[in-house]
């Protein structure tokens, strides 16, 4: 039996994700802000903004952020004192956050090309791992979950920021007519890429929804995991390691 997963608006052979959503990444890199604005109506820098706060980081740690690409999550972390690898599997994605970070003065950051399931980094040498709207890109998401275990020290912090069930009365409908009609018309018009705007909103409707993404997270061998609302449809979820 074929081994499929969800690749947004169909399945597909496992085997071919990964070269997929680079296909998408690399089609959308160079105009990344302008996808995210388009795709959350400009709530996006807010939504950072709040996840980095119930992160906390502190002047001295070891912070690993996954899928980071741009530097978003990155930078406010750098700037708080941590020490910051970024890691995406995508190296167009990497290259347009090495230069912003160029063109903003911002050094010290270590930028590395790594696949969430298969993390070349040593065990146990990060305080914290963030991921903020990139676990719903990874082939399978209980290897990527095991991986941050597995480099976290011990008693260290899993942080993820990512879309759920929206439960404001009538936004769900107001919001599925905009990203199903409105945002891939945005995307070809933008950057001529109607598929790689379909693909992002319906990855996140495919997503497991918070229940059974809690559990694939304790399945990992996190504790203590809260999930915490942001706002609208998404959550910021915190996961203490096993001790």
């Amino acid at each position: 039996m074929n081994d499929t997963v969800s690749f947004g608006y169909e399945d597909i052979d496992a085997s071919e994700k990964t070269g997929r959503v680079g296909e998408v990444f690399s089609n959308v890199a160079a105009k990344y802000d302008i996808m995210n604005d388009a795709m959350s109506a400009g709530m996006h820098r807010l939504w950072k903004d709040r996840f980095v706060k119930r992160v906390k980081p502190q002047p001295g740690e070891a912070i690993l952020d996954m899928a980071g690409g741009t530097g978003d999550i990155a930078f406010r972390m750098a700037a708080k004192g941590a020490s910051v690898t970024v890691s995406d599997i995508n190296q167009d994605m990497l290259d347009v956050g090495i230069e912003r970070a160029m063109e903003r003065g911002i050094d010290g950051l270590v930028w590395s090309r790594q696949n969430a399931e298969e993390l070349t980094f040593s065990s146990r040498i990060f305080d914290a791992y963030t991921i903020a709207f990139g676990i719903r890109n990874v082939t399978h998401i209980d290897k990527a979950l095991k991986e941050a275990h597995r480099v976290l020290k011990y008693g260290g912090r899993f942080y993820c920021l990512e879309f759920s069930t929206v439960e404001w009365p009538g936004f769900k409908e107001a919001y599925d007519l905009y990203s199903h009609k409105l945002v891939p018309q945005i995307g070809k018009a933008i950057a001529g890429d109607e598929d790689s705007y379909r693909y992002l909103i319906e990855s996140i409707r495919r997503f497991p929804d918070m229940p059974a993404f809690e559990g694939m997270i304790r399945d990992a061998g996190f504790v203590n995991t809260r999930v915490e609302p942001i706002m609208g449809g998404l959550v910021a979820i915190h996961s203490g390691w096993k001790v």
